[in-house]
């Protein structure tokens, strides 16, 4: 057995161990390569169940808290789902293999464009990648089954509140400092939202307008 592949499976095996037991879930993240995602001087870490950085100051989230996220979500096969916060990727390559749509945006027009390259190289068609304010969603593809946001916000946008579909699920981040932030799984019932408090988490924040870069 290879490193990589031994890594990988130790991966695996912390996945579980922190609460990811969903075997869809498990499969997809077993079917996307991480270490495709990490570059520079980090890449030896891929496999180590931690957050990393990427490029203009964003982060690459920690695999368990990405298990976890995808989780809550409970995704069914005809789902069509919005990422709001592409980063590097992983997250979006993740949700492909469960969804049947998957859209995703990005502030930093940069890294929107390097992870429609990605998985373009994996041949992973059925995400759509956008340079946008993720903060206002995606209205033009709007409803949505499953909305995830991966950048924390100090309550849920209404924006995205109001692209998601009758009985659907929006797992965000909440918190108004970087250190104190609780992800929520929001639940849509007709004009009504149930929230449920999932775990502590510390996400970078949604920001407003296009970066510069």
């Amino acid at each position: 057995m290879t490193f990589d592949a031994q890594a990988r499976m130790q991966l695996l095996f912390a996945l579980r161990s922190k609460g990811v037991t969903d075997t869809r879930v498990l499969a997809a993240m077993e079917a996307v390569d991480r270490g495709r995602f990490v570059r520079g001087i980090f890449q030896g870490r891929a496999y180590e169940d931690m957050p990393l950085p990427i490029e203009c100051g964003q982060t690459i989230s920690q695999p368990s808290v990405v298990g976890l996220m995808t989780q809550a979500l409970n995704i069914r096969p005809r789902d069509k789902v919005l990422e709001i916060g592409t980063g590097s990727g992983y997250q979006a390559a993740i949700l492909s293999q469960l969804a049947r749509r998957v859209y995703t945006v990005d502030r930093h027009k940069r890294l929107a464009r390097a992870a429609r390259e990605l998985l373009e190289s994996m041949d992973i068609t059925n995400v759509t990648i956008l340079p946008a304010d993720g903060g206002h969603g995606l209205p033009e593809q709007a409803p949505f089954d499953r909305i995830l946001v991966t950048a924390a916000a100090e309550d849920p946008p209404p924006a995205l509140l109001a692209q998601l579909r009758d009985g659907g699920i929006m797992v965000v981040p909440v918190g108004q400092s970087d250190h104190v932030q609780t992800l929520l799984k929001v639940t849509r019932q007709g004009d009504d939202y149930d929230y449920d408090d999932l775990r502590s988490v510390r996400f970078v924040p949604l920001v407003e307008g296009m970066a510069t870069d």
